[in-house]
């Protein structure tokens, strides 16, 4: 369920990029890092491995518009994808309120897309989340690489309920932002009936409808678009800056809930 703190109007929506090891999970945050407008989004916040290598998860808020007269925020995150790291990855899908799945179009990797499927439905049940019900996307990436798996095989072995999917390639920006648009198209109406739901006790419904945008964006707009303040913008025009990386070192599970925690509560908390 979505966080919501009525008393900043803000409310954030957490995504969670699931899928084997270097299959691009990092990669699409990056690369939606680098293309938004700085005013639209936090700092990419990457906690690693004693090692310094492997992350347990990477962290980047951005700012969606609005739902009523509440601020929405996407906070993504990646798992890692190493198996060792499971407990991180229960972690980081605690509260999950949508799923994309990367997953690696190379041929010799698809036994390793299965298992971090399989593991994916095992925390699912461990945490309670019912894997039919929370929005998912399936993004197949690195669709310029060869040998591939195709994407028939894919919907088969993982998307028999033919949930969305994307094909990309993430390292160059291909798919990256259609699978964000897709998550979005899934959450976002959950998260207003959610608003909704708790207005209805007290304060007056919010109307505004946000999906609308997100499939203008998708199918671009029909006519010079007008200023509005619950326009959702992803992609700035110009070339941004570097991608920067806020680095925290964590060491215990126990301290990566603490800090995702910490995250979430300090991001909604803030007032713009």
């Amino acid at each position: 369920m979505a966080f919501i703190n009525h008393a900043t109007k803000n409310v954030a929506i957490k995504i969670v990029y699931y899928g084997p090891g270097l299959s691009g999970k990092t990669t699409n945050l990056r690369y939606i890092h680098s293309k938004l407008d700085p005013d639209k989004r936090g700092d990419l916040v990457c906690l690693e491995t004693d090692v310094e290598r492997t992350y347990f998860f990477d962290l980047l808020p951005i700012k969606a518009g609005l739902i009523g007269d509440f601020r929405v925020h996407f906070q993504l995150l990646t798992v890692p994808g190493q198996m060792y790291y499971d407990a991180s990855r229960k972690s980081v899908l605690k509260g999950a309120d949508g799923i994309v799945f990367v997953a690696d179009s190379q041929v010799p990797l698809l036994d390793a897309n299965l298992g971090s499927f399989d593991n994916l439905r095992r925390n699912c049940v461990e945490h309670g989340i019912d894997l039919n019900a929370i929005p998912m996307v399936f993004q197949y990436n690195k669709r310029d690489l060869a040998p591939l798996i195709p994407v028939e095989t894919f919907n088969s072995l993982l998307n028999p309920r033919h949930l969305p999917y994307v094909e990309a390639v993430a390292l160059d920006g291909i798919g990256v932002f259609e699978a964000l648009r897709e998550i979005a198209k899934l959450t976002v109406p959950l998260v207003r009936e959610q608003i909704q739901g708790e207005k209805r006790k007290g304060a007056p419904a919010a109307k505004v409808p946000l999906v609308e945008k997100l499939e203008e964006m998708r199918e671009g707009p029909k006519a010079p678009p007008k200023a509005r303040k619950e326009d959702i913008e992803f992609v700035k025009p110009a070339q941004a800056a570097p991608t920067e990386v806020k680095k925290i070192k964590i060491k215990s599970t126990s301290d990566i809930e603490a800090e995702l925690e910490k995250l979430a509560k300090e991001f909604t908390g803030k007032s713009k």
